[in-house]
């Protein structure tokens, strides 16, 4: 634990420098964390955090509930974004590490760098599959978090949805009527249904692989950029599905190099063809023997007698 908690720290260090530097660099402030922020503060003095936001979407309340945490800590914009990229990716790096350090390969996949320049909420987004404490995050980003929140549900991680939830309310009643016409404004695309797309129907035939759950709620979610898929990573586990998914995710990051999409149907499709095919391949080969390992070192007991079975 002590070995896996420092090799944490120095990649939560390494990650929110990098996302500070590149967000000044960019002069961005705070990149999407902005939001958080600014909605934090206006919560915290006492105003409406939706009023500023005119044919803009915004975050839900949750949002800035978790971005008041990094108000108080009273840095810039850019610094405070990247406290909360790196401790997310601190987080989501120690419970990779719970089953094995090969996971925190999944950390070279393209859409983990497309949300390190912006300051993303991705990384946390994943982490909350690892501790039910952290199920509440899912909320902020309800688009990417659900498939994560009803594919890791427990007792302790509904509780806290729900603590969450009520805290939300008390702090400003009437926060939801606000924030949903906000919400409708999020341009977005659905990857099943944008062709290819419907083609991920075939991991209907994996049912019994938890991880076909994830790749179908993935797929069936608004999506706006490549960093929304990376939740998708939560399925490789073996090195052989993790480097294979993660050299395959940067043709669509050298394209993106080259290339200012003019719509989002541009970057569904190649979302569609370079990560989530490639994550659908990887559910659809895995053997009864792989699976068995797999879940069994993750301590998946129902999973061990469903492929028992």
């Amino acid at each position: 634990m002590k070995r896996r908690l420092l090799v944490s720290l120095v990649i939560a260090a390494a990650s929110g420098s990098l996302c500070s530097l590149m967000l000044m660099r960019l002069d961005i402030g705070a990149g999407d964390f902005n939001y958080a922020l600014h909605e934090g503060r206006d919560l915290l003095a006492g105003k409406d955090p939706y009023i500023y936001y005119h044919g803009e979407p915004s975050y839900p309340l949750y949002a800035a509930i978790i971005g008041i945490l990094f108000v108080w800590t009273g840095a810039p914009p850019a610094i405070a974004a990247g406290l909360f990229f790196g401790l997310s990716t601190g987080l989501l790096a120690l419970g990779l590490t719970r089953h094995s350090y090969t996971r925190l390969l999944v950390l070279l996949a393209y859409p983990y760098w497309a949300a390190m320049l912006t300051a993303q909420w991705s990384p946390l987004l994943m982490a909350a599959a690892f501790y039910s404490w952290l199920l509440p995050v899912t909320l902020a980003k309800p688009q990417i978090g659900m498939p994560i929140a009803l594919t890791n549900l427990s007792k302790r991680g509904v509780l806290a949805c729900i603590t969450m939830v009520v805290l939300s309310v008390i702090l400003m009643p009437c926060w939801l009527w606000r924030w949903l016409p906000t919400a409708s404004r999020h341009e977005h695309f659905v990857p099943l249904l944008v062709l290819p797309g419907p083609a991920l129907l075939l991991a209907l035939w994996k049912l019994r692989d938890s991880d076909s759950h994830l790749l179908l709620l993935a797929a069936a979610a608004p999506q706006r950029w490549f960093y929304d898929a990376f939740i998708l990573w939560l399925i490789p586990k073996d090195r052989e599905e993790i480097v294979t998914t993660v050299c395959l995710s940067w043709v669509a990051g050298i394209w993106r190099w080259y290339h200012m999409p003019h719509s989002y149907a541009q970057v569904a499709l190649w979302q569609i063809l370079w990560m989530y095919l490639p994550m659908l391949t990887v559910i659809l080969l895995r053997g009864r023997e792989v699976m068995q390992k797999t879940y069994l070192a993750a301590g998946a007991s129902d999973v061990r007698q469903t492929v028992q079975t």
